[in-house]
């Protein structure tokens, strides 16, 4: 079943939830939007990868405790059925972050289930990022 319009706009309606949680340090708004049946990871830019919703929420209550002014611009949604990827870019003072964040579609609601940031190579000149390959 190809997804909708209405599909869409709901993904980044959660999307945005999520960087509404994170900019206004909102700890409570950031646990209703993972996932809680579904296992949940992340991956903080520099962090080791973080394993089940506990720890993953404990790592949100520490950055929120001083959270930075963050805009999420550049979205793009993809669906696989009753997941979706969002890719966006976030934009931290003067650090530029790609990040990837997974949606599935549990209880009727999409919940996050896998946020991953790092930082972005200069893209002046470039479309497709740096030439040379980490993996």
């Amino acid at each position: 079943m190809k997804p909708t319009m209405t599909d869409s706009d709901d993904v980044l309606k959660a999307n945005g939830e999520f960087y509404r949680a994170f900019s206004e340090g909102d700890c409570d708004a950031m646990a209703a939007i993972w996932a809680e049946t579904a296992s949940v990871t992340c991956i903080h830019p520099g962090w080791r990868l973080i394993l089940g919703r506990e720890k993953v929420l404990a790592s949100w209550r520490d950055i929120l405790a001083s959270p930075p002014a963050i805009v999420c611009q550049a979205v793009q949604v993809i669906h696989h059925g009753d997941a979706a990827v969002v890719l966006c870019e976030e934009i931290i003072e003067e650090a530029r972050l790609v990040a990837t964040n997974i949606f599935v579609l549990e209880a009727g609601a999409w919940l996050l289930v896998h946020h991953q940031a790092s930082p972005m190579a200069s893209t002046i000149g470039r479309q497709e990022g740096p030439s040379h390959k980490l993996h």
